[in-house]
């Protein structure tokens, strides 16, 4: 039998919000261990794909035996036959736990009747699994009393189940009385949290919508079918009075007979300082003259509109019946749920609860979930100049809505929300800032003149360069407006670092910039450096970036053993290049004794134990190193891309270092969740120079 743990996430009754809940605990676990798995005992269908929050789970980083596996029986095999479902799902359960170390168990969720009662069920198998239950209990319309008796029911029905009760959690509180509902669950003696009702978690998208109303998508940007219709208006009044009544993310429901009020709406959408709507409906089966919708597609070509055969009255109980599921399809959603996990939920006492020891080895999704922790723990403020590119915007929505860090974008503000809005996403908790209309361009231009002063410089030039993204983004860093700066994705390097090498300049004691890869392998992050900007470093260039290489892996828990590479190891070779190596190392002994460094070394000396002791026994870094400093940047370079490839390797970077204050350029091929890291990796610089230098 599996030695897996466990948890089984069970309710009392239909929406809870569970999967909320299942989401977080797993993304939690998969940040400390390296085989999860996900389990559904009861379906509606046994074929996974019909399960919505099954393939979403599954899908999940970390997550690697596919959904069809992870179906136990439906609800039709239990109704036959209870107790053969019963030991089937036992059965496919260790199919599933004996590939994993971990298995998130997810109840059934009352779009059926299973026995008797279904909690019951589900403690039977729950028990029947050797699996703890969590449970979770939805506050929503009830008093803090209401949600703790329903607690105590039924936690004694699991009791009469021989099923164990490890936590409880208590979703979809009135925000307003979340404190309270909380304060009344420290009473039942475990562990136990209040989740916040999020009105996001619970729209449909407007696809699900259309097939609800089985209606007709005349036009407007297929894309946005997948936003979420966070509000709805029954536009029965006239235009000037639906106008007082938007709201971002609204669902409006026209007569297909109004031409006046879906044209207006259609204005409002497109106009500055209006709410950006989710779409229209129109209703009744009435289509408007191709005139007026071809009014109505100049005005707005993006905006979904959608016509139904359906009454007002039909329309909109269709849509306030819809409810939205939380699913792969929303990143918006997944990227909300897991913030209000993360900041209502103690990660650490609940995984103490589930008594899931961390994992010794680092995988590379552990290592990224570890940024974003460290990141949110100590929340810093940082500036991306491109606020104008849909990567940037899908990032800043995902790193806002988890709370990792606080975000100022660059651009015009009615672009970049329109964008923003275009793509589906939020970034309303953002501060957006145009630089060539900003009130602080004066100041920073007055700056920039007396620090490029030498250059010939005067305020008329340093207004205009000001201006620019770029400077403006590292000018904010430099007046400590902002704590760091991110960019490059549609900007070069040169773009994005120059400003700083000008304004920020390098930290006292180290005379270069250069830069790291973490190269995150399959059960350990090394740190190579540098790959990316000095081309030929001198004796030096290179002992700088070996001490800022270290420097950098500890800020980010990698234990720095210093490697400076070449072609041969220890005294066994001679000539320039060695000899530089050589050097270096030296150098870097004398400035910082405090490291453990050795070198020259050859690769396979510096990772392999059995070679490290034949070519240099008695070495404290040789066949167990962690940075590695390559002799040149082509060798560097190569390297980095050749373990990327050759080795499944993932590259995040390059990450600068050696600056005053943290800037950190993009790829301009750059996903959205390179983005992400690298905002995550610059708040951590930006938090450990502070710390440095006891600010």
């Amino acid at each position: 039998m599996s030695e897996a743990r466990s948890v089984y996430i069970a309710s009392p009754e239909g929406h809870t919000g569970k999967s909320v809940v299942a989401l977080g605990v797993l993304d939690q676990l998969t940040r400390r261990v390296r085989r999860v798995g996900v389990f559904r005992p009861i379906t509606r269908s046994t074929t996974a794909s019909d399960d919505q929050l099954l393939t979403m789970l599954c899908e999940h980083d970390g997550v690697e035996i596919p959904a069809e596996d992870s179906v136990g029986v439906t609800y039709d095999q239990v109704h036959r036959d209870p107790d053969a479902a019963l030991a089937t799902i036992v059965d496919r359960y260790h199919d599933v736990a004996e590939r994993c170390e971990v298995v998130v168990i997810v109840g059934s969720d009352y779009t059926d009747v299973a026995g008797p009662t279904e909690l019951a069920y589900n403690a039977r198998i729950a028990t029947n699994l050797g699996a703890p239950v969590l449970l979770v209990v939805s506050a929503h319309e009830r008093t803090p009393n209401d949600v703790t008796h329903l607690v105590d029911l039924a936690m004694a029905e699991l009791g009469q189940a021989h099923a164990t009760t490890v936590g409880v959690v208590a979703n979809r509180c009135d925000p307003a009385q979340r404190d309270a509902v909380d304060a009344a669950l420290t009473e039942l003696g475990i562990p136990a949290w209040a989740l916040p009702e999020v009105a996001l978690l619970s729209a449909p998208l407007l696809v699900d919508l259309l097939a609800a109303l089985d209606g007709e998508h005349l036009f407007g940007d297929a894309g946005m079918l997948q936003r979420e219709a966070e509000d709805m208006l029954v536009c029965g009044m006239n235009a000037e009075h639906v106008l007082e009544r938007l709201v971002d993310g609204q669902l409006c429901i026209v007569a297909g007979d109004r031409p006046d009020v879906l044209v207006a709406l259609a204005a409002a959408n497109a106009a500055d300082g209006f709410p950006g709507l989710a779409g229209i409906v129109l209703n009744g089966g009435y289509r408007p003259a191709e005139h007026v919708l071809s009014l109505v597609r100049s005005l707005d070509e993006h905006l979904p509109i959608i016509s139904t055969e359906l009454s007002s009255y039909e329309a909109a109980r269709t849509v306030a019946s819809t409810r939205g599921l939380l699913g792969g399809s929303s990143q918006r959603k997944i990227d909300t749920a897991l913030g209000v996990f993360e900041e209502h939920i103690d990660a650490d006492a609940l995984v103490a609860a589930l008594d899931v020891p961390r994992s010794t080895v680092v995988t590379p999704l552990m290592f990224e979930s570890l940024l974003l922790e460290r990141a949110r723990r100590h929340r810093q403020h940082i500036v991306m100049p491109e606020g104008d590119d849909e990567r940037v915007l899908r990032a800043a929505s995902t790193l806002l809505s988890r709370h990792v860090v606080d975000l100022t974008l660059l651009g015009n503000e009615t672009e970049v929300r329109a964008r923003a809005a275009a793509a589906g996403v939020d970034v309303d908790g953002a501060r957006i800032i145009d630089p060539r209309s900003s009130e602080l361009v004066d100041g920073f231009a007055e700056e920039y003149a007396r620090l490029r002063a030498h250059k010939g410089v005067d305020v008329e030039i340093a207004r205009d360069i000001v201006r620019d993204v770029s400077y403006f983004g590292t000018m904010m860093v430099h007046a400590d407006l902002a704590d760091g700066m991110v960019s490059g994705a549609a900007h070069s390097t040169a773009h994005t670092i120059t400003p700083s090498f000008e304004i920020i300049k390098t930290v006292p004691g180290t005379k270069v910039v250069s830069s790291v890869f973490f190269m995150l392998l399959a059960d350990r992050v090394l740190v190579y450096g540098d790959c990316a900007i000095i081309p030929e470093p001198t004796v030096g260039q290179l002992a700088d970036i070996a001490v800022s290489s270290a420097a950098t892996a500890a800020q980010f828990g990698v234990e720095p053993r210093i490697a400076m590479l070449s072609y041969s190891t220890g005294a066994s070779g001679a000539g320039a290049e060695v000899d530089k190596v050589r050097a270096a190392t030296e150098l870097v002994r004398e400035r910082r004794p405090d490291l453990l460094v050795d070198g020259p070394l050859q690769y396979d000396a510096a990772v392999d134990a059995s070679v490290a002791e034949a070519k240099l026994p008695g070495s404290t870094v040789a066949g167990r190193a962690t940075v590695f400093i390559f002799p040149d940047l082509n060798t560097g370079n190569n390297t980095y891309k050749a373990v990327q490839r050759s080795a499944g390797a993932v590259a995040i970077g390059p990450v600068l270092q050696g600056l005053n204050k943290p800037v950190n350029d993009l790829s301009r091929g750059a996903t959205v969740r390179d983005i992400v890291n690298t905002v995550a990796i610059t708040a951590v610089q930006a938090h450990a120079m502070k710390a440095e230098r006891g600010s």
